[in-house]
């Protein structure tokens, strides 16, 4: 597999981009954009002033760039795709609200969230608000296959978000465990997104399974990638501060393998900073020291490499043109965040 020898070779890959899936579909994104406008407005005044603030903090829109490009992979040529993939949008969106009121966060990307600037009750049911407008959506597209999708994977988020409540703090989580919180929390939306299209081309069921697959695994290794960062110099400039997942006491795989990897004296050290929450100075230098001892983050970063191996592979039935490359190139984006 050439493309993935790009991914996994650090020392003679390309630099890969998400500029091939935002060439591919940037006019369709901007109409994506005008939908999702058009859908968050209310004639409660502070139901688009808290939408616009999370939305015009999105990222690079990459789950709907997976709707989009996805179908266009399958031969898709309709406007299907652009309520699909702004749905797909607030479905994202409403976790986010929801998920900055569970984790207590007052900063995203740098900025402050909505929890922050408008409350917790407002958070929480414009999040409701954007669920809502996803499945008009959803509706008015009218497959029930997608329906069926995307509301499955709406309850298996849900599901993820109270998994992860359940392992919080707790340094008895295992890889495995936080593998089920990562694919239920952030893999299962890419899946999804990368699925739409086929479901809506009615696409052979094998082929709706290789997209599946491949969502899953950019997921899964965005995820992990993101929980490197975080003890990564590279989270600078990315919107998060060095140890932000530290200092919330949150149970990523770096420390997931530093803990069990580690003696009693430094099991104790894990479990006062993340179980009881007493950190002092000094102790997120501490923390560095430990999983660079026990090469936790490469450890890590082989996993994502893995699940980005997964995902060139899911690809593989379907023709190497432009559409297939620009999706593998974001897997490749994803990976080489880590240099």
């Amino acid at each position: 597999m050439v493309d993935a020898a790009r991914t996994l070779d650090s020392g003679k890959r390309q630099a890969a981009s998400l500029q091939p899936l935002q060439d591919l579909a940037g006019a369709d994104l901007k109409r994506v954009n005008a939908l999702i406008l058009e859908h968050m407005q209310s004639s409660v005044p502070l139901i688009p002033q808290v939408a616009e603030h999370i939305i015009a903090a999105g990222g690079k829109r990459l789950r709907p760039l997976l709707v989009l490009a996805s179908a266009r992979l399958v031969g898709v040529e309709s406007d299907r795709p652009l309520g699909l993939a702004a749905a797909v949008e607030f479905i994202h969106t409403a976790t986010l609200l929801h998920d900055d009121v569970v984790d207590e966060s007052d900063l995203r990307r740098g900025r402050e969230t909505a929890k922050a600037l408008f409350g917790n009750q407002a958070s929480v049911l414009v999040g409701d608000f954007l669920f809502s407008r996803a499945f008009q959506l959803m509706v008015a597209d009218g497959s029930l296959a997608v329906l069926k999708l995307l509301a499955g994977t709406s309850a298996t988020l849900a599901e993820g978000e109270v998994h992860q409540l359940m392992t919080a703090h707790d340094t008895e989580t295992n890889e495995t465990a936080y593998l089920d919180v990562i694919r239920a929390k952030t893999a299962v939306l890419f899946a999804a997104s990368a699925q739409v299209g086929a479901l809506i081309a009615e696409r052979p069921e094998h082929e709706v399974e290789a997209l599946r697959r491949y969502g899953e695994a950019l997921g899964m290794a965005f995820q992990v990638v993101d929980d490197v960062l975080d003890y990564s110099q590279e989270a600078a400039g990315r919107g998060k501060a060095l140890g932000d997942d530290f200092r919330e006491g949150k149970l990523t795989l770096p420390v997931i393998l530093a803990f069990e990897a580690g003696d009693e004296v430094e099991k104790s050290f894990w479990r006062r900073c993340l179980e009881q929450g007493e950190q002092n100075e000094g102790d997120l230098e501490q923390a560095l020291a430990l999983l660079h001892r026990h090469g936790a983050l490469e450890q890590s970063k082989e996993r994502a490499r893995r699940f980005a191996t997964e995902a060139h592979s899911a690809l593989s039935l379907f023709p190497n043109d432009r559409v297939r490359d620009a999706l593998l190139q974001a897997v490749d984006f994803t990976v080489e965040r880590l240099y």
